[in-house]
């Protein structure tokens, strides 16, 4: 498929602004749920047989203890049946209130279940803001860190790293507190749903910061093989956009805080050309919905994420999957899938490639290694896109290539318990916390317990 051909196919497929939030509505009574019985996408439809939605730590502990199979609901952004149960799911949709701001230890505590862009601005006029964002704030807390989301930065980590401690319910309805102090900390926290339900989490925060966002357009992919750390690092938070064609990036999306001292970029950043305009990922799409670029500073929480927090799109109909390799792989990685793109880009809405630095956290595909995100965002024709994760999987696989737990892969789960040096010590962990199997599901009987 040649580049004129793909735009025009996947304008018509993201009008109205596809790639971004579609926050999904629910209803207050357990029996009346239809709203959030799929996932934000619709490309999943749960199998829980009720939902609930405690409006306090107290309500949320009594159901905990009584009920029997279970697993917590966030803001249904996982692609696959990772926050499914064979019963019942315990939304934490109405836990979502900014608990206490510390602004002498720079610190901030919330309830779990609220998004990140609920609370930001409230910290951003306290002076203080947190390290990084993903491209969408409208994801839970809880969420992100329980699977290891993450932003973008050649030395920041995953969503999970700016965590003091926590809160968790365990089986019983019982309350624990977790910090850094515990030696279990760092296997509970991007615990998978596997170990308790989380209700609070304190953040370490720092100085407010303003972000300018300067975007440039087809850069070479000999370009990036030849210059991928100084491209990577150019910025406070790096983001790539391809549809592989060409042996051309569309996009490089360069972040910087304005507080560090900046360089200028030039019209000409290693054979890309300055944008002239905002723009979408997808070029030809509008950039409305996509947070102010052309070097325009603002506010950390208005210019880290790609899509404003107010967005919500008349449709979220897509797929996607991530995979992750050592950041040291990461030209080998991309020109192996590049070599594919025949077979790719049919599918295909957008690729984005971005670094995470390495982290602690025992189930994190970045554990105790740098690493670069993969990102593909797929048209929703499930059966095409199943058929050609195996092959992406066996590209990336002599890089011991991980995917993120939250997006659709097909790694066996023999391989993937190889690839995490702490799987046996997390499987202990979570048959500690969960003797009875309270928390798990199909997903987990198969990715963990299997």
């Amino acid at each position: 498929m040649n580049r004129k051909k793909f735009i025009k196919t996947s304008s018509l497929l993201m009008a109205g602004g596809l790639i971004g939030p579609q926050i999904a509505c629910s209803s207050s009574s357990e029996n009346k749920a239809e709203m959030l019985r799929k996932n934000w996408a619709g490309n999943y439809t749960y199998k829980a047989e009720k939902l609930y939605e405690p409006s306090s730590l107290t309500e949320l502990q009594e159901l905990v203890k009584k009920l029997d199979k279970q697993k917590a609901l966030g803001s249904t952004h996982c692609f696959n049946n990772i926050a499914d149960s064979p019963q019942n799911q315990i939304s934490t949709r109405k836990l979502n209130k900014v608990l206490g701001i510390d602004k002498e230890q720079k610190t901030v505590t919330l309830e779990a279940g609220i998004r990140y862009g609920d609370f930001a601005k409230e910290l951003d006029e306290a002076g203080l803001a947190l390290h990084n964002l993903a491209s969408l704030p409208h994801i839970t807390v809880a969420g992100a860190c329980t699977t290891a989301t993450h932003g973008s930065g050649v030395s920041l980590g995953n969503l999970a790293t700016p965590v003091l401690a926590f809160e968790m319910v365990k089986p019983t309805g019982e309350i624990v507190q977790i910090d850094r102090s515990n030696p279990e900390f760092y296997g509970l926290l991007v615990g998978l749903g596997a170990v308790g339900i989380i209700t609070k989490i304190t953040l370490q925060a720092e100085d407010s910061f303003q972000v300018r966002q300067d975007v440039f357009q087809e850069l070479p992919l000999e370009s990036l093989a030849n210059h991928f750390d100084e491209i990577m690092s150019s910025g406070y938070s790096v983001s790539l956009f391809t549809n592989w064609l060409d042996q051309k990036i569309s996009q490089v999306w360069v972040k910087r805080r304005t507080d560090k001292e900046l360089v200028d970029l030039g019209s000409d950043f290693f054979g890309a050309k300055a944008a002239e305009r905002n723009l979408h990922p997808i070029v030809e799409l509008s950039a409305e919905n996509c947070t102010e670029q052309m070097g325009m500073p603002g506010p950390w929480y208005n210019r880290l994420p790609h899509f404003k927090m107010g967005f919500t799109p008349s449709g979220g109909e897509e797929l996607q999957s991530e995979f992750f390799v050592p950041r040291e792989n990461a030209v080998d990685a991309i020109l192996a899938l590049e070599k594919k793109r025949e077979s790719i880009n049919p599918e295909l809405m957008i690729t984005e490639i971005r670094t995470i630095a390495a982290d602690e956290f025992w189930m994190s595909p970045c554990y105790k290694q740098d690493s670069v995100a993969i990102h593909f965002t797929w048209k929703q024709h499930a059966k095409e896109v199943m058929a050609i994760l195996p092959m992406i999987e066996a590209e990336l696989a002599p890089f011991a290539v991980k995917p993120h737990w939250g997006k659709l892969f097909t790694v066996s789960p023999e391989t993937l318990h190889a690839r995490y040096s702490k799987y046996p010590d997390f499987l202990a962990l979570a048959e500690k916390f969960d003797p009875k199997g309270k928390f798990r599901n199909s997903y987990l009987d198969l990715n963990i317990y299997g």
